[in-house]
Order: C-alpha cells, then sequence, then structure tokens
C-alpha cells in the first residue's frame, strides 16, 4: 500500500482568484489530498470575514475538477508548519507568480525546513496568464469599479461587488451623520 500523499496550501485567500483556483487544480493532479488553509491573519485587516473567505474557497473548490484529490478547506491561526503537521501532511504548496515573490517564499521555505525538515516545500508557478493577479491588486481595481471578471470568478465578483456597494452604502452614511 502506498502513503496517501497530504498537501497544505495556504493563504489568506481575501479573495480566491483564479490564480489561487489555478494553483489548487494544479496541485490537486499530484496530491491525494489537498488542505486549503485560509489564514485568519486579522493583522492583513482583510476585506471579508473568514467565514466569509472559507465559504468563497469552498464554494470555488466545488466547482473545481480536482483530479481525483480530495481537497478540504480549513481556517488557521498557527504556525504554518503546525497546521501542516495538523493535517499529516508531507507537502507545503507554494505559488510563485514573479520573481520578486521567491525570494521571501525561499526564505519562509527554509525556515519551516528548519522547523521540520520531514515537511517538504513545492513551488508551483503561476500559469503565464494568472503570473500578474494578487488579491490586493483585485481589490483595489473591484473598489474604484474596473472590470475584475477576467481575475475572479462569477460568485466571487458577486461577493466583491456586493461589498463594495455595502462599503459605499456605509460611507454615505457617515458623510450623512456628520453633515
Amino acid at each position: 500500500m502506498s502513503k496517501r500523499r497530504i498537501g497544505v496550501y495556504p493563504g489568506t485567500f481575501d479573495p480566491i482568484t483564479n490564480g489561487h483556483l489555478d494553483i489548487i487544480q494544479r496541485a490537486s493532479r499530484m496530491l491525494d489530498t489537498l488542505v486549503v488553509g485560509v489564514a485568519r491573519n486579522a493583522g492583513k485587516g482583510p476585506l471579508f470575514s473568514t467565514d466569509e473567505r472559507l465559504q468563497m474557497v469552498r464554494e470555488e473548490v466545488a466547482a473545481l475538477d480536482k483530479n481525483g484529490c480530495v481537497i478540504e478547506v480549513r481556517a488557521f491561526d498557527t504556525l504554518l508548519m503546525h497546521f501542516a503537521i495538523e493535517n499529516n501532511a508531507s507537502v507545503i504548496i507554494r505559488g510563485l507568480r514573479a520573481v520578486s515573490d521567491f525570494e521571501y517564499e525561499f526564505q519562509m521555505a527554509g525556515m519551516n525546513a528548519r522547523l521540520n525538515p520531514k515537511i517538504e516545500t513545492m513551488f508551483l508557478m503561476a500559469s503565464e496568464r494568472h503570473q500578474f493577479i494578487s488579491s490586493r491588486f483585485v481589490k483595489e481595481i473591484g473598489r474604484l469599479g474596473g472590470d475584475i471578471t477576467q481575475f475572479v470568478s462569477p460568485r466571487v465578483n458577486k461577493h466583491l461587488a456586493e461589498r463594495f456597494a455595502l462599503d459605499d452604502d456605509i460611507s454615505k452614511r457617515m458623510q450623512t451623520l456628520k453633515q
């Protein structure tokens, strides 16, 4: 009997983009189980709550061709290495978009290897059409009324549009109260 290959793909996913989905789908070809770890990261000031991000990631994963891989979505607020160990992972999946990502990811992989040399870090280069997509840019473009439909799924686009409409409504109310 062969050993099951379990991987963890961590991120904030605020929101999940087509680039993230590309990495998830490609990782699913190499693993038996992939745990998508949604980091709570309150310090980053996410646009969406952890529960909202979990819901979005689960919706997106449900629509993917999983290549026979079991994909689970879980929140975490621990050290990544602890999360990987809790999930019996032997590999951490990291996506690279550009050379600028490499230095940070290389340092993190080195630290993780020191914490637990039994868990490997696997880097997947973003597909050419997804190399420039970042959640930060998607939020900025969407907030300013730009078209983000090529960067996120229709479901995520709808979540973003609703959030930006709510934020605009709250902002208008605050202006009215100040007057």
